[in-house]
């Protein structure tokens, strides 16, 4: 029974997880995006078709890539208070939150009444939304000409709009340009492949981890609050870690005893307080929601033992609502003093149970990273 609950915890997790990319048929080792493609792959950002290929000479639509874009900032789970309204995007649009998100962010801007979200996107409105995302030195219309100049023989010839975004590009070494026997070109208007996407949203994210722009900054910023300080917890950079052997109270929703429940019980508990660093850097929400069941359970008899009831935790469901393994187990005892220890060693008979709400110590068996940012635990 024990198995068969952990199996099916298990394909329960990576059913709501993203699962990492294998090698694609059609994109080679040696092809000039394919480092950007398997770690995009890896991390969600973007996907393959069911055939198990992933065309990267195929275009992305310009919803598509907004959605890859909040995706790969990390922003997926961001709340938009005032959304834009566009007369060809609805609420139940699959990519309008994502859209919403990336005007928020300041992205994308809107400059009418409506999105195109079906239309392809260029190689230009792609670039320009990479260094959208980014705080840049401000620079002349000048100043980009004078440097897509000396390396691209249609700088000339690009869109008014974008020239600036262009020149920033090619300052910050964002500029993606296909492998080419040709001189090298912008091709501004061409519709951006799947792979060039790819490449922009890799450089975006490396530039983004130092320079966001302020809107992303706030939101990437690690969040802080009140809570059960998790004394041995690490930090370094955005990342916070709970490590095995780190023991953190969770709250059961329904109550359990040595003397009623049986192994093989499912329950669900609750994170009633933030898990916090000593810094407060919040490691996991209240009202994250845990799932396991009992391992082992034994009623307390006189003469004979006590109780025995013991937890093992497999799950747990963040405010993100991401669900992934969270492993730790719970060996529920009674505090006793010098007497009550020696009566249950003498006679025996202990009764051990948790009420509804109430609150076992669950020690965890694997290390937790947390992206500090978001919320959002980072498996292995």
């Amino acid at each position: 029974m024990k198995n068969l609950f952990k199996g099916l915890l298990s394909l329960l997790a990576l059913s709501l997880t993203v699962v990492a990319a294998g090698a694609f048929p059609d994109v080679s080792d040696d092809y000039w995006a394919a480092p950007q493609i398997k770690l995009l792959t890896e991390q969600g950002v973007i996907v393959g078709y069911p055939d198990g290929t992933f065309q990267p000479d195929q275009n992305v639509t310009r919803a598509e890539f907004a959605s890859m874009a909040i995706k790969a900032l990390g922003q997926e789970h961001t709340k938009v208070a005032q959304p834009v309204n566009f007369t060809d995007i609805t609420k139940d649009y699959w990519a309008y939150d994502a859209i919403q998100k990336a005007l928020y962010f300041e992205l994308v801007s809107a400059d009418g009444e409506t999105f195109r979200p079906e239309d392809s996107v260029s190689r230009a409105e792609s670039l320009a939304v990479a260094v959208n995302a980014l705080t840049t030195e401000q620079i002349s219309v000048q100043k980009a000409q004078s440097v897509l100049e000396k390396y691209y023989i249609d700088a000339h010839s690009i869109p008014e709009w974008f020239i600036i975004p262009a020149g920033k590009a090619e300052i910050l070494g964002m500029m993606v340009i296909m492998p080419s026997a040709d001189k090298a070109k912008i091709e501004a208007d061409r519709p951006a492949t799947r792979a060039e996407v790819a490449a922009i949203l890799f450089k975006m994210m490396e530039q983004a981890k130092l320079n966001p722009n302020a809107k992303l900054a706030e939101a990437m910023r690690k969040k802080t609050g009140e809570g059960y300080v998790i004394e041995n917890a690490t930090v370094q950079g955005s990342i916070g870690t709970i490590p095995a052997g780190a023991v953190v109270p969770v709250q059961l929703t329904k109550y359990i005893s040595s003397q009623t429940s049986e192994p093989g019980e499912l329950y669900m508990a609750i994170a009633s307080e933030n898990y916090i660093t000593k810094d407060k850097f919040i490691l996991v929400n209240k009202g994250a929601t845990l799932k396991g069941q009992l391992i082992d359970v034994r009623p307390g008899k006189w003469f004979v033992r006590n109780g025995v009831l013991v937890l093992e935790n497999s799950l747990i469901t963040t405010n993100n609502d991401q669900t992934v393994n969270f492993e730790g187990t719970s060996n529920i005892k009674k505090e006793r003093n010098w007497f009550m220890k020696f009566v249950r060693f003498c006679f025996k008979g202990e009764k051990l149970d948790v009420q509804s709400e109430g609150t076992v110590n669950l020690e965890l068996l694997k290390p937790i990273n947390v992206d500090l940012t978001n919320g959002w635990i980072i498996e292995q």
